[in-house]
């Protein structure tokens, strides 16, 4: 194959030059807030439901614009957004679940994360045991290697912080893709190859307990990556799944590494009301490992949504039905 050209986007960053930058970061407004609430109690008229909420029911006169510019953002420009000010300790926790649901609502369709079916996930420490099979990393306390998930965006709100760690770290995937291409470009053909998935048991009776799938796609100049690490070596545990050639293992080898340079990451710690908001194809993210509060009530508390935008540039249509219950 021809070796592409580095990729001029502007989702092409650095961590480091993001750093010193304050525009990824937003502020809600008083008069946004008060726009938010009002919108809540408008939706709770016609049911306390919010899974049966529409975007009409979720009126946002002057803030609609400016979620159309936030989209926009995501799609052509850096491919995060971090927006502050909910005031999650006067809302309380099920007030403030009601404004995320439905400002969600205005940025696209939101899709199961899980076997269970859950559109809005609880990201927390449930006491899983980090290593064994099947185990969803966010429900434990331990590290979180760079990844990408199951959608165009993925947005979490924080409701709660850990007591010390937790931080969220995020990484682009087009600047990876310029140093490969800078210092390893003989391992561009094994990045464009196709790579196989271990299911983690979330696949149908009778199917195999793995898939194969690029992990790497150029659609219009922009860069799509699907990359959970360790699906991927877990897949090596089936016999009949393709066996990783030595390429493949450095391609792996080289993206954990790149994202990892604190030249490429960004770190954000988040506070109680944050709500960081990701183009997946285009942003690698992780989660240092955290130390929790005994306290029932202060302990580490995210939620999660994972939202079809079928507008976005680099989109991929296999990320856009959720997690399907197997059966």
């Amino acid at each position: 194959m021809l070796t592409p050209s580095p990729l001029t986007t502007a989702d092409a960053w650095l961590g480091r030059d993001m750093a010193r930058r304050e525009d990824w970061r937003r502020v809600l407004t008083g008069s946004e807030v008060q726009e938010l609430v009002a919108a809540r109690a408008t939706a709770r008229v016609r049911t306390v439901d919010r899974a049966d909420w529409t975007k009409a029911d979720f009126p946002l006169p002057s803030l609609a614009e400016e979620v159309r510019g936030w989209l926009e953002d995501l799609d052509q420009g850096r491919g995060f957004l971090l927006l502050r000010g909910l005031p999650v300790g006067e809302l309380g926790h099920e007030a403030a679940a009601d404004i995320y649901w439905g400002l969600g609502l205005h940025m696209g369709r939101a899709i199961s994360q899980n076997t269970d079916g859950d559109l809005l996930g609880h990201v927390r420490d449930t006491g899983a045991d980090p290593n064994a099979y099947g185990v969803r990393l966010y429900k434990t306390r331990a590290e979180q290697d760079f990844h990408t998930d199951g959608a165009d965006i993925i947005g979490l709100l924080c409701l709660q912080g850990a007591k010390s760690g937790g931080v969220s770290r995020i990484a682009s995937s087009a600047a990876i893709f310029n140093r490969l291409l800078e210092e390893r470009p003989d391992l561009v053909p094994a990045l464009f190859s196709t790579f196989p998935f271990d299911t983690q048991g979330q696949h149908r009776p009778g199917t195999p307990a793995w898939f194969v799938r690029p992990l790497c796609r150029l659609v219009e100049g922009r860069l799509n990556l699907f990359f959970i690490p360790w699906y991927i070596g877990e897949s090596q545990r089936h016999e009949d799944a393709p066996r990783l050639s030595a390429e493949q293992q450095a391609v792996l080898s080289f993206i954990e590494a790149t994202a990892n340079d604190p030249d490429h990451y960004l770190d954000m710690d988040f506070q109680p009301g944050d709500i960081q908001l990701l183009k997946n194809a285009s942003i690698l993210h992780k989660r240092t490992a955290y130390e929790d509060w005994d306290d029932p009530v202060r302990k580490r508390h995210l939620l999660r949504l994972w939202l079809v935008q079928e507008s976005f540039s680099a989109g991929d249509a296999s990320l856009r039905e959720g997690v399907q219950a197997p059966g």
